[in-house]
């Protein structure tokens, strides 16, 4: 089983998702937290804004090579209720505990995906290089690029990329001088 890429994102901004040769990386999207009810529904925490992750029809993979099909899925709480096909009574449910899910990279040329901006390198408008990305830190304005020499860049700032390649941002002079 290949082992996960960096989740979805949070804000699902960007470029689309290129799958490598051979079968694609799955993503963490989100885990199960607890049971609801008596019945085998359980509680889903999405790390993704991604909704669809949870429609009915949907197919979630755990670690451990399980697959879970999206029987029935209602917004609660800023979470979901989620019924999984073959999971019924509570001890089913309370089974999944803490289950983290995974899923296979979503196909939208108009997003921009966490996976395809990590190892990225980001140049600004003239070409002059920035830095790699390492990381994307979830924030409430804009998700912020983290770039290995310590720089933070807004999202809101990206022009254009090549997933996993080049990311080219237009931003503030100074910015990446501040403390």
């Amino acid at each position: 089983m290949p082992s996960p890429a960096p989740g979805d994102g949070a804000d699902g901004a960007g470029h689309g998702a290129h799958a490598p040769l051979g079968p694609p990386a799955l993503l963490g999207v989100g885990r199960i937290v607890k049971p609801h009810g008596l019945r085998g529904d359980v509680i889903v925490s999405l790390t993704t804004n991604r909704a669809e992750r949870v429609a009915v029809g949907s197919v979630l993979t755990s670690e451990d090579g399980r697959t879970f099909e999206v029987v029935r899925s209602s917004p609660h709480g800023g979470r979901h209720i989620v019924t999984f096909a073959g999971v019924a009574g509570i001890e089913a449910a309370e089974a999944l505990r803490d289950t983290p899910l995974l899923a296979a990279p979503l196909e939208d040329p108009d997003a921009l995906w966490v996976h395809d901006l990590i190892g990225s390198v980001v140049a600004d408008a003239d070409g002059v290089e920035l830095g790699r990305v390492t990381g994307v830190e979830a924030n409430p304005a804009s998700d912020l690029l983290i770039l290995d020499g310590g720089g933070l860049i807004p999202l809101r700032f990206v022009t254009s990329s090549e997933p996993g390649v080049r990311v080219v941002v237009d931003i503030p002079d100074g910015l990446l001088d501040l403390p």
